[in-house]
């Protein structure tokens, strides 16, 4: 029995085998849409630290999906509220300023083409007429003096 007429499989090491295993992402593992691996990059890349832990760019990503899914709700129901398919930047500012979190995180970011939000102020509005004498005039005030 020679070793001339064995199998491929009996061979040591890994021979040629077809790749069939494929590449999963740190995203992938993590179920997160963000992209760990270009996260870690800028941290790097950024100089924030010496060194950069493997946790720490899965939190950071893991973080800002979350900030910008909650975003994209808020904005998709203002443009909802508005009768509208497609979110403008107008529907992100409405979302954000309306939300007493968000208001804070983002107080002095300005969204371009955001406008401002609804606002008349209370002593520009017309006052309540009362049912006192029923005299019919509406809004007068008696100049008795």
């Amino acid at each position: 029995m020679s070793s001339k007429g064995s199998s491929a499989a009996a061979k040591g090491g890994r021979g040629k085998q077809s790749r069939t295993t494929k590449s999963v992402t740190r995203s992938e593992k993590a179920g997160l849409q963000f992209p760990v691996g270009r996260v870690a990059r800028y941290l790097k890349k950024g100089r924030y630290a010496g060194r950069v832990g493997s946790g720490s760019p899965v939190y950071l990503s893991a973080v800002l999906e979350y900030l910008a899914a909650e975003v994209l709700e808020l904005a998709g129901n203002a443009a909802r509220d508005n009768k509208k398919s497609r979110i403008i930047p107008r529907h992100i500012q409405l979302a954000v300023k309306n939300d007493e979190e968000l208001s804070k995180l983002l107080g002095s970011v300005t969204i371009a083409s955001g406008g401002v939000l609804p606002n008349i102020h209370q002593v520009l509005l017309p006052k309540k007429v009362g049912k006192g004498d029923g005299k019919g005039e509406i809004g007068t005030v008696s100049q008795e003096f």
